[in-house]
């Protein structure tokens, strides 16, 4: 037969095919018989007759293989259960079936009892998609089959609020994924909120679903308010008082909705690092100037950074209540600053309260001191990097040159006698100037080039930006700690061992004209026009890295601390000595970082002479005969003054020269990543 079913079942529907035939025939005569006079005729009950058939997991049609299966117990369960097979199945009372199908159940059966609901599907944007593969052509493609629909409240039906989701899912693919990792859907699938946490049907409706671009979306811009305030009641009468809300209620199509902040389907927690960060890049969508100040400042650099301590905008501007500064409500007014600024920092006093948390120090009618101090350090940063860039490039030029002429022979090692140059204080002293140094650059940079795609990179590898905090602040004291060793070392000397020479001399980092006539001969020296300078215990170069290491561990020093403890040093401080200071730890710490991964890098070991590292302060020795070329003046005074024995010494042991080529090839391989991680951050910020 044309539209037979299989013909494992061929015997069966052929005995039974009769029967209802029959059933359905005397039902009608009798109905027919006893109905009043103008009733309307009721369809016969033909559920039983279909089912004798239907309720079979194994039947199909014939020609397209398609289940013709209708399980009682299923359709027990059903919505329709109360409904005969006939009064949807109408063709049932007209065609001898089998052999002849009854054909699809026409939409406006359906329409009679769902007619709510037909005419919304009509206007949506799913009644209007009538072609394309994900076309909704029927109820059948939400609802599934209509023998086994479920009310909308069963927690097995198609749409539910869980299995709605997959519903869905089947078309809306991305829009499904990004719901999966929002906030809502963790309420709804993983905490079985069922009843409070949104599904798809919460904010667009279950039939009458529209673009977000149509003025009859639950989504679109103007409805968003009131869609999301149907479960955050208490968020929504804040916002409308808002300077937020007011601009929506004027009819300001730009004014920022839930959704403007809030991404529509991957909705994160508000509080989490990442979203915080976000949501204050969201507000540089309006307010371009603002954020672009709050990006500059450790609140935001710390922010991008996932920094959950760090403050935010909502943290000041608080999320949805946001006024203007000139509202006595608004959580910025001068009235209400000592609370919103003490919520992190506490005992805030006036002096502090007048910060600039947005300060623009290229501004100087933002505040004149403290552009004059950022002019200022940058004219240091610009003079001492172009100076020393000419001046290494110049040393680069003329040791290659002087590398393939063949003029320096002499290496790090060998077997002759070695001459003390660092007591093993001094190298302890340098060991932790280093170590501190590195872990000062390697937590700092990254919050001074925030964002540089490399700087959240490091602070994960750091242990977070928390973490990194607490490392950069054990940085600091170790290096308060070295520093102030130093300065005891520099007493005792001079006032208990009565030494003489730290002021003036050979012996002394104090410049001197002699720095002046060495320069000068280097100069000439790079442009081959005279020898290499005679030099005696300290270059002018080694003075100019100890007296900016001097300057710096004050200056980066005495900065950090007024950042570290900002309440206690606005007690005595203007409020702008903050902005200011923050000026000066940054661009201080830049020149340190940059001064020493690439010049004194270069001075002491990546110079052809010296390639790839001078030992000399991990083992505290070099060889004479090196100590004789690179220090003639010296070298000549310790003979003069009998001297020289005392400072020979037996060359490094294989163990100590290991210890210092690990810990120092180590230093520089981290050193110089920082440095190109630098360029690659100042070359990023020029586009």
């Amino acid at each position: 037969m044309k539209h037979g079913l299989r013909a494992g079942f061929a015997a069966t529907v052929a005995r039974r095919a009769g029967v209802l035939f029959a059933g359905v025939l005397l039902t009608s005569l009798a109905f027919g018989a006893t109905a009043e006079p103008g009733a309307k005729a009721a369809a016969p009950a033909t559920k039983a007759a279909c089912l004798k058939c239907h309720d079979d997991p194994k039947v199909k049609a014939e020609a397209s293989g398609k289940s013709m299966t209708v399980l009682a117990d299923d359709f027990a369960r059903s919505a329709h259960r109360k409904l005969d097979c006939a009064e949807c199945h109408v063709s049932a009372l007209s065609v001898k079936h089998t052999p002849e199908p009854l054909g699809p159940v026409e939409p406006q059966v359906c329409q009679e009892c769902h007619a709510d609901e037909f005419k919304a599907v009509a206007g949506s944007v799913h009644g209007r998609r009538a072609s394309g593969a994900k076309a909704i052509k029927d109820c059948t493609g939400c609802h599934g089959s209509l023998h086994r629909v479920l009310k909308g409240g069963d927690p097995a039906s198609p749409v539910s609020p869980v299995n709605q989701i997959k519903t869905c899912g089947e078309c809306h693919e991305e829009v499904l994924a990004d719901y999966e990792r929002s906030e809502h859907a963790r309420a709804l699938l993983k905490s079985g909120l069922t009843e409070a946490a949104p599904s798809c049907s919460s904010c667009h409706g279950k039939h009458d679903v529209h673009p977000k671009d149509e003025a009859a979306s639950t989504t679109h811009h103007a409805q968003i308010p009131k869609t999301c305030g149907n479960c955050h009641k208490g968020i929504l009468r804040e916002w409308q008082d808002s300077a937020h809300g007011k601009a929506h209620k004027e009819g300001n199509s730009k004014g920022p909705v839930c959704s403007t902040c809030h991404e529509p389907h991957a909705i994160k927690n508000p509080t989490g690092a990442a979203a915080r960060h976000a949501m204050s890049d969201g507000c540089g969508n309006c307010h371009e100037a603002v954020t672009a100040s709050f990006k500059g400042s450790f609140h935001g650099k710390a922010t991008s950074l996932d920094n959950k301590k760090a403050a935010a905008c909502a943290n000041c501007h608080t999320p949805h209540h946001n006024l203007p500064a000139s509202d006595p409500r608004s959580s910025i007014h001068p009235d209400q600053l000592a609370k919103t600024c003490g919520t992190c920092h506490a005992n805030v006093n006036a002096s502090f309260l007048t910060f600039d948390p947005h300060a623009n120090p290229a501004d100087p009618k933002r505040n004149a001191y403290v552009h004059w101090i950022w002019l200022g350090m940058t004219s240091l940063l610009i003079g001492v990097f172009g100076f020393f860039g000419l001046h290494g490039l110049l040393w680069m030029q003329r040791a290659l040159v002087g590398k393939l002429r063949g003029e320096f022979k002499l290496g790090h090692g060998g077997d002759g006698p070695y001459v003390r140059r660092f007591s093993s204080m001094q190298m302890g002293v340098h060991v932790a100037i280093v170590s501190s140094f590195l872990l000062l650059a390697a937590t700092g940079l990254p919050l001074k080039f925030a964002e540089a795609t490399w700087a959240p990179t490091v602070m994960s590898l750091l242990g977070g930006a928390e973490m990194a905090g607490l490392l950069h602040r054990l940085g600091g004291m170790v290096t308060f700690g070295y520093f102030l060793w130093h300065l005891g070392m520099l007493v005792h000397g001079l006032l208990v061992k009565k030494e003489r020479g730290f002021f003036w001399g050979p012996r002394s980092m104090v410049p001197q004209p002699r720095d002046v006539v060495d320069f000068i001969g280097m100069m000439k020296y790079f442009l081959y026009l005279g020898p290499r300078p005679k030099f005696d215990r300290f270059t002018y170069w080694e003075k100019f890295d100890y007296l900016a290491v001097f300057w710096g561990v004050a200056i980066i020093g005495v900065s950090g601390l007024v950042l570290w403890f900002p309440t206690a040093a606005t007690m005595v401080l203007p409020g702008w000595a903050l902005n200011a200071a923050y000026v000066i730890h940054s661009d201080e710490a830049l020149l340190a970082t940059g001064f020493i991964f690439l010049f004194h890098f270069f001075h002491t070991h990546l110079r052809p002479e010296s390639f790839p590292m001078d030992p000399v302060i991990f083992t505290g020795c070099m060889p004479l005969a090196r100590f004789q070329y690179e220090r003639p003046l010296e070298y000549e005074r310790l003979v003069a003054e009998g001297a020289l024995e005392s400072y020979l010494v037996p060359p490094p042991t294989p163990a100590a020269l290991r210890r210092a080529y690990i810990f120092g090839f180590s230093a520089l391989a981290i050193g110089i990543s920082l440095a190109i991680f630098i360029f690659a951050a100042l070359l990023g910020s020029l586009h």
